[in-house]
């Protein structure tokens, strides 16, 4: 009886509800902990070893792009280096320097002509009315209105005065419709369209020394032909290069060599010098905007020679341009301006090349055979040897031969133009990077094929 019951035990329990057991370490959590904190460090020195090595895995890598990169950088130097030497060759010659002053025009007087007199009655002078502008002459007027062109074509008569006006305001005048219209007027008093007006009585006629003059004053450089660009004093640049009266100049030029049978303006030697200049006017990149009033004066001025004189004429005016032109890329241009549409052109064609040739070989051979055997011995294996005198050498051997009849009959040069070719071709490989050397080759081998057709 004196005993506790079971629910004074349960509220003992409840007396002291903040009291706790303690917990007892055993072995085994012991050894727990110890493997615990073994395995952090393994992990901790894992981390740290893995960060090392990819730090220098990381040093590799960078220094492994730095040498390509590198790398990368000199080959690309290098083949810019042999690109921009194959594409620096650009033709073009400054053969217009500084240019002069004008000689000054002198306007004719009107009393001295009766049918100018006449027109300028005031009759007349309603009729065709006839307005001078501000700062304009009577006599301007008339020239480029057209009425001075009719007046001359229907009298049959050109007066002195009015020829060298009308020539003078052709060459040099800064005007551009009185520079185009006095030249209209002199092409067509030349060569009329109407055949019946070739009867007209001409008072004065130009000379080659007055279209000679004319070049000098553009400023055109004659006496020192094989200087053009290098020795030039260009001046001042707003009075450098050709004027816009060149135009005039080679559309009188193309008139007056057409007329040969009437009128007498060039002789023979005038006309091989003529021909010598108008053809190293392709050299001036300034005139590339004037290329078909060029071609045209070059076909005019190639077609004055009678047949008898053409032989000759044709190879002193190819020595003529050989001598102005210097032995690079401009020699392939003039050879390439003569345009080979019909027998005399390609006879010319191959008679500059021919002559352009032999000076760029210093005029050593004077026999053909002993120039194609020279270019054959050229070794264009050695590394010292210039391809782009081989790739020039190439272009005017082609143009020579291919254009001159004589030597195509000829087996003996045909030959050793073939072996000239093989050697081009054959010995320099495709992954030759030397300067122009591709250039060398995909010309000789095209060339190579055709000739196997």
């Amino acid at each position: 009886m004196g005993e506790l019951l079971d629910f004074e035990l349960e509220d003992d329990v409840v007396v002291n509800p903040t009291k706790k057991r303690k917990k007892i370490i055993g072995l085994d959590d012991l050894l727990s902990d110890h493997y615990k904190q073994k395995g952090s460090l393994v992990e901790n020195s894992r981390r740290a070893t893995h960060r090392r090595s990819y730090s220098s895995d990381e040093d590799e890598v960078d220094v492994g792009e730095a040498k390509l990169s590198r790398c990368v950088e000199e080959c690309q130097k290098e083949m810019g280096r042999i690109y921009g030497e194959d594409e620096s060759a650009f033709w073009g010659l400054q053969i217009f320097g500084d240019q002069k002053p004008p000689p000054k025009s002198v306007s004719p007087d009107l009393k001295t002509c009766v049918s100018l007199e006449s027109l300028k009655s005031m009759e007349l002078d309603s009729l065709v009315e006839v307005h001078p502008k501000k700062g304009e002459t009577f006599l301007e007027r008339l020239l480029v209105d057209g009425w001075l062109l009719k007046l001359v074509l229907v009298k049959g008569h050109l007066n002195e005065s009015i020829a060298k006006w009308t020539f003078n305001l052709m060459l040099y005048s800064s005007i551009e419709v009185l520079s185009t219209s006095a030249c209209d007027f002199w092409c067509t008093v030349l060569s009329p369209k109407n055949k019946t007006d070739l009867s007209i009585k001409i008072d004065w006629m130009p000379k080659y020394t007055e279209v000679k003059e004319a070049l000098e004053i553009y400023g055109f450089i004659i006496n020192t032909p094989s200087k053009f660009s290098s020795t030039v004093n260009l001046g001042d640049s707003d009075h450098i290069g050709p004027p816009q009266n060149i135009r005039a100049w080679m559309k009188f030029i193309a008139a007056g060599c057409q007329v040969r049978s009437s009128f007498a303006v060039f002789s023979t030697s005038e006309t091989e010098e003529l021909l010598a200049i108008v053809i190293s006017l392709y050299l001036d990149r300034q005139l590339l905007g004037l290329s078909m009033i060029l071609h045209d004066c070059t076909f005019s001025v190639l077609n004055y020679f009678r047949n008898n004189e053409w032989k000759s004429s044709c190879e002193k005016v190819a020595i003529s341009i050989a001598s102005r032109v210097p032995c690079d890329i401009n020699s392939l241009r003039i050879v390439e301006s003569i345009m080979a549409t019909d027998s005399r052109s390609k006879q010319l064609r191959s008679a500059v090349a021919y002559q352009l040739l032999s000076t760029c070989l210093d005029n050593k051979f004077i026999d053909a055979e002993d120039m194609l055997a020279f270019l054959i011995s050229i070794n264009v294996k050695d590394n010292s040897c210039d391809l782009f005198k081989i790739y020039i050498y190439l272009v005017l051997t082609e143009n020579w031969l291919l254009y001159n009849s004589t030597t195509r009959e000829n087996s003996l040069m045909k030959d050793m133009w073939g072996v000239f070719l093989r050697n081009c071709s054959c010995q320099i490989s495709s992954t030759d990077l030397r300067s122009h050397a591709s250039k060398v080759r995909s010309k000789a081998s095209y060339l190579v094929q055709g000739s196997l057709k």
